[in-house]
């Protein structure tokens, strides 16, 4: 008897080869057994699964086919499978030039990768964040950090997000050293949990606006002394914003104890008034002694 993956590549020469037979079935029928026939190939030698893989890439087949295909590709470590995927993706548009990207970053063959930043810089909008995400995949922050440099706008916001989510923190340190401060910086230091920079920014009042939100996912990336840090630049500041953003940080950080210690201190009836109702949102423990305090005029 024939194991499974023998049985599944003479279906595939069957479907490629037997026009009498494809005619016989519906698109939908043809295209379920391409794409089982391709699931084969991965079990089967790269010099027998180029070629057909190839030709049904080259051939008259559906998107989810040759997606399939170029799937298969991405596996297939020869030369002439790397080229395949970027000529593919230099020419191809739509959901196909996407995919074909993506699988460019999943082989992370070192010559097909860099081939992605021509294909980035002349392409539209869907491209330029397939070719981030094939970056991503490959995890390759230089090339993204590369991009940022040489960006602006969204496109800069989308590769230090990407930086973010990567945890590159010696890349999103350098952007900051290279082309000062930004609101897409600081929630991608947020984003990689890099507390220390955080905390730098956080200190540093000659940006106010950069400092409030700095402060603001200080609480949100946490840490040992995170609570009594976000206290203490609340009672260090006379800026409104600044005291809201430790407030907020405090709320994310869920440290009521801090909250609580700035309500029993404060003496002013509007900033009481604030921060029992951010204990309110935090759900304390003591709410309902406060409020009972509050209803009965006691400060």
């Amino acid at each position: 008897m024939q194991s499974r993956p023998a049985l599944l590549l003479s279906l595939l020469v069957l479907s490629l080869a037997s026009v009498t037979y494809a005619q016989d079935q519906s698109a939908e029928d043809r295209d379920e057994l391409r794409i089982v026939a391709l699931e084969a190939l991965m079990s089967a030698p790269p010099d027998f699964a180029l070629p057909r893989v190839k030709k049904i890439l080259e051939g008259n087949n559906s998107d989810e086919v040759k997606e399939s295909a170029l799937f298969v590709l991405s596996q297939i470590d020869l030369p002439e499978a790397h080229q395949l995927l970027v000529t593919t993706a230099e020419q191809s548009s739509g959901d196909l030039q996407l995919e074909a990207i993506e699988m460019i970053g999943i082989g992370g063959d070192p010559e097909a990768m860099a081939k992605l930043d021509a294909i980035y810089q002349g392409g539209d909008r869907d491209v330029r964040e397939a070719v981030l995400e094939a970056y991503l995949i490959a995890d390759d922050a230089n090339a993204i950090f590369q991009i940022a440099t040489q960006s602006s706008g969204d496109d800069f916001e989308a590769a230090v997000e990407m930086l973010g989510a990567m945890g590159a923190k010696d890349e999103l340190q350098k952007l900051r050293e290279s082309g000062g401060m930004s609101e897409a910086l600081i929630e991608a230091y947020a984003l990689s949990d890099d507390y220390e920079t955080l905390l730098s920014i956080a200190m540093d009042d000659t940006d106010l606006t950069s400092q409030a939100q700095a402060i603001e996912y200080l609480g949100m990336v946490g840490g040992d002394n995170v609570g009594d840090t976000l206290v203490n630049l609340y009672r260090g500041s006379d800026n409104d914003d600044i005291k809201e953003a430790a407030l907020d940080g405090l709320l994310m950080a869920d440290y009521d104890e801090g909250v609580l210690a700035l309500y029993r201190e404060a003496s002013d009836a509007e900033e009481k008034s604030e921060l029992l109702e951010y204990l309110v949102h935090m759900d304390s423990e003591v709410l309902w002694e406060l409020i009972d305090d509050a209803l009965e005029g006691e400060r």
